[in-house]
């Protein structure tokens, strides 16, 4: 009976070995929001002071290599690719289960320009990577119609035949390259030049938000005071329009009612030294030389208002040095 059990148990681990390696292989991989919550497991445990969430203003505008090397900064890109405000909430408390951060700022870019209440352009970028748990399905009810859910879960059917599509980065995704993990933090560059059209608004209305994008706004207020965190609700900035102030203007009001700090980043070109020819990769991204001029000021407002502490060469925040190390090569090699 003893070898028998033994016998059991031997399958047992081979079989959930076996998936695992095949899961983790299979699995879609994507700088678009997929790595940006894969990568959150990585960290260290309650490492992280600043977590940066949102769209992908956030991952390609908020450079934290940047913002290690010049103020300190353990931070941390969150987001992706349109992330609507109710798959934040869910985001934010799956990462209270890993981070305690002293601050955590939130691009609003998403209920700005997005209105359906099921957003499906880029939801696979907002699934994929999300261990499963509760809180995962819970996102899942509020995000995807009935009849589509099983076009996004479980995620491994979905996944399960990438066969032909396989890359050799598909196998450095293992927990043996932790190490390998730990140094990415979310930062997505950016390196393309399109001039653009600096913005001229004038819009005065503030009513731009949909029902579920307050309710959803609301409770990330309530969980950030709950969670005694500092929230920052921000634009990040690019090409705004007038009737994304209808939406900005709205936010204003209720942060002011609420005493959090709002920061639209497009009343600041000038701060930034923004360069409508140079700093921009389209209409809604910064390049790579436009995030850090944005990422520079969001630096200074985290180091000198916020008081963030200056991590430099403290025992732990190695993989920071490593990533900002990194993000440096990887613009090195790909510019001209």
């Amino acid at each position: 009976m003893m070898k028998k059990n033994i016998v059991r148990l031997l399958f047992v681990l081979v079989l959930l070995a076996s998936f695992y390696l095949i899961s983790t292989v299979l699995s879609v991989k994507s700088s678009h929001g997929i790595d940006q919550k894969e990568g959150m497991y990585w960290q260290p445990h309650n490492s992280i002071d600043a977590v940066m969430m949102g769209t992908s203003h956030i991952h390609c505008d908020v450079n934290t290599g940047l913002l290690w090397e010049e103020y300190g900064i353990a931070s941390y890109d969150y987001s992706g690719a349109e992330q609507p405000l109710w798959m934040t909430y869910f985001y934010l408390k799956e990462l209270y289960k890993y981070q305690n951060p002293e601050v955590i700022i939130l691009d609003l870019y998403a209920p700005a320009r997005f209105k359906e209440d099921y957003q499906y352009t880029w939801i696979s970028e907002n699934i994929y990577g999300m261990r499963f748990s509760l809180n995962k399905l819970e996102m899942l009810s509020v995000s995807v119609e009935a009849s589509r859910l099983f076009d996004y879960f479980p995620s491994f059917m979905v996944y399960h035949s990438r066969y032909d599509d396989l890359k050799a980065e598909d196998f450095d995704n293992f927990f043996w390259n932790s190490g390998q993990m730990e140094v990415f933090k979310g930062y997505t560059p950016y390196l393309e030049q399109k001039p653009q059209l600096r913005p001229q608004v004038t819009e005065k209305r503030s009513d731009g938000l949909t029902a579920k994008s307050l309710k959803y706004l609301m409770k990330i207020i309530n969980y950030t005071k709950k969670r005694d965190t500092k929230l920052i609700l921000m634009v990040a900035p690019y090409i705004v329009t007038d009737e994304d102030m209808r939406t900005y203007n709205q936010i204003a009001e209720i942060a002011a009612e609420h005493h959090i700090t709002f920061i639209n980043f497009n009343d600041y070109y000038n701060e930034m030294e923004l360069d409508f020819q140079k700093d921009f990769n389209d209409e809604s991204h910064l390049n790579y030389q436009g995030s850090c001029k944005f990422s520079r000021l969001l630096g200074k407002i985290l180091s000198e208002d916020l008081m963030l502490p200056d991590r430099t060469g403290q025992e732990g925040y190695e993989s920071w040095e490593e990533g900002a190390k990194l993000i440096r090569e990887y613009v090195s090699r790909q510019q001209p």
